[in-house]
């Protein structure tokens, strides 16, 4: 299992990137896993398929961690989201004791606000997964958003509570090494079964926007691949990959 310990922590006032950060260094040297990359103020944080990440300096969290997930096969990367997802919904729960959502397929929500937002990059060798780097932003104590983002929401927002940075860092490493733990030791269907529970608009029918227009759907499923299935009024099962289907917020 991977464990933590002060080495473990590359900490810069300033970086444009940690994601970047962290592929740099693992291409200078031996990187272990369970390093963090963090910042107190990311200028250039990107988010999925080159979306922005906006965040305060000295407010929130944005860090990287490197995970060596080579007991997983390939096609089975999307349990990285997945658990890292679940950490966080649950990290949000034990420090602000509000309940987030998980809106497909790794964005962190509160009611119909982004709180936190996943990238994941892997690296694939042969037949296994050689490293991923997980990003992860999330909007602790800013107060005001200024950029074009549509929905973003701190928890000192949902929360009027002001929270140390170092004590939400702990708590959701700790829940991350407890989730990443799941996977290794191979409990893919409890892991499953948490996620689909957790997702956001999980009951009901909602809005959906596809290439074909706008139509009305449930939440079915969501394949050990990341792959999302939606059955329509007519009972027609549709199903997608990341960025065919959009929610109608």
């Amino acid at each position: 299992m991977m464990t933590y310990s002060a080495p473990d922590f590359l900490v810069y006032p300033e970086l444009g990137s940690t994601n970047s950060e962290l592929k740099k260094l693992l291409k200078e040297k031996e990187v272990a896993e369970g390093s963090v990359v963090i910042t107190a103020h990311q200028t250039d944080g990107k988010g999925q398929v080159g979306n922005s990440w906006e965040s305060e300096k000295n407010s929130n969290l944005t860090f990287s961690l490197l995970l060596r997930p080579t007991f997983l096969a390939p096609h089975l990367q999307f349990y990285i989201s997945k658990a890292v997802s679940l950490a966080l919904i649950e990290t949000i729960k034990q420090i602000a004791q509000i309940e987030a959502t998980i809106k497909w397929p790794n964005d962190i929500y509160i009611n119909n606000s982004k709180v936190a937002g996943i990238l994941i990059e892997n690296s694939i060798i042969g037949n296994h997964l050689d490293y991923c780097i997980v990003g992860i932003g999330l909007n602790v104590n800013q107060e005001q958003f200024v950029s074009d983002a549509p929905n973003p929401i701190s928890l000192k927002q949902a929360s009027s509570t002001t929270f140390e940075l170092e004590r939400v860092l702990d708590q959701l490493l700790e829940n991350i090494e407890h989730q990443y733990h799941q996977l290794e030791t191979h409990r893919l269907s409890l892991v499953d079964q948490h996620y689909f529970n957790s997702l956001y608009r999980k009951e009901g029918l909602h809005k959906f926007k596809d290439t074909n227009g706008l139509f009305e759907a449930r939440i079915e499923a969501v394949s050990e691949m990341g792959l999302l299935t939606l059955v329509d009024t007519e009972g027609k099962q549709r199903e997608y990959a990341f960025k065919e289907v959009s929610f109608v917020l």
